[in-house]
């Protein structure tokens, strides 16, 4: 059976897909699951604006969209394992593997410093497909296992974490992670490239259509010719490759292999898809959605950063309750769809 690659097999429909039947109130609860996010980022923006006078200011603007960045990419392949209702949590410990090995690779040349952590973390992540898809083990224990697994990759690397590889600054590789292109950081134009193209790959290809069956329902994909399996192991994999990349370019710009890193970044990552819009039980989603709700959580920090008087402990507090909001509302508003 062949569908429009212009229409998501499952049978939820994103806000733009709505059909002629659809109520008012259905169609503004669904663009409140899509656009939530956004508008709650413009609002931050404005109040952090008006509050402190540093706030958009070149340099501090220039510094959220390079510390957004390293995340937004990891962000962007958990959107696609998110979306087939899956999780994955060893980005993380994938992306600070991948730092350090881009780091090492580095002195053979800006091809090994790229190319090494895309292998080693796009393996780790295609590991990570087969066991859920072919052996229909649960995402959480495996990819649990894959965390702890690149984990101890990175500590064998290290000597225990007592080794730091450097990047030669004078090298294209460093560059790549610290030059700029019209003011704003070529690792931001690269993410924002990726972006685009992980857009048009979930909405306007027979793939993106894929990823959305399986995440509507898993069954009715495969009744319906889907390829389940294959697309399962493929956004793991994608997402151990976003993961590396991310990785190596932070590398790029730190001009090391920091060992300490990602702790912590896969939770970073599902928040930030979550607020965008995608539902945690899969089959409803948006690549920009992921965008914004990276970006609304560097605007958070930001905000009680420049406080001062709050310590940096109040950013996980912050961050969390307004995760659980956005949850509580998400579930709320597909209730009302479900009603409607």
């Amino acid at each position: 059976m062949t569908t429009d690659v212009d229409t998501p097999v499952s049978g939820r429909t994103t806000a733009e897909e709505d059909p002629p039947g659809t109520s008012r109130s259905e169609r503004l609860s669904a663009l409140a699951q899509q656009h939530g996010a956004l508008v709650t980022l413009v609002v931050a923006m404005i109040a952090a604006s008006l509050s402190f006078d540093t706030f958009l200011t070149g340099d501090n603007l220039e510094n959220m969209a390079l510390s957004s960045a390293f995340l937004a990419v990891v962000a962007l392949g958990m959107t696609f394992v998110i979306v087939t209702g899956g999780i994955d949590l060893s980005v993380g410990s994938l992306f600070a593997l991948g730092g350090v090995l881009a780091a090492w690779g580095s002195q053979y040349g800006t091809a090994v410093a790229l190319l090494l952590p895309l292998a080693v973390c796009g393996l780790i992540g295609l590991v990570n497909g087969l066991l859920i898809a072919r052996s229909r083990l649960a995402p959480f224990i495996v990819t649990l296992a894959a965390m702890l697994g690149a984990r101890g990759i990175l500590l064998s690397v290290t000597d225990e974490g007592s080794t730091t590889y450097l990047v030669d600054k004078d090298s294209f590789f460093a560059k790549l992670g610290q030059n700029t292109l019209l003011g704003v950081g070529v690792p931001v134009w690269i993410t924002l490239a990726l972006f685009v193209l992980g857009a048009v790959v979930l909405r306007r290809t027979r793939f993106g259509q894929y990823v959305y069956a399986v995440g509507g329902n898993e069954d009715a994909a495969a009744l319906m010719g889907a390829p389940v399996a294959r697309t399962k192991i493929s956004v793991y994999t994608l997402s151990g490759l976003c993961a590396g990349l991310a990785g190596a370019l932070n590398a790029a710009w730190l001009v090391s292999g920091v060992t300490i890193l990602g702790s912590g970044m896969e939770l970073e990552a599902i928040s930030a898809v979550v607020i965008g819009g995608t539902l945690l039980t899969g089959g409803f989603g948006f690549i920009s959605g992921s965008l914004v709700g990276v970006l609304l959580l560097k605007v958070i920090q930001n905000v009680i950063n420049q406080i001062g008087s709050l310590d940096s402990a109040y950013q996980q507090v912050v961050s969390g309750a307004f995760l659980a909001l956005v949850v509580i509302a998400q579930t709320w508003l597909g209730r009302i769809r479900r009603v409607l």
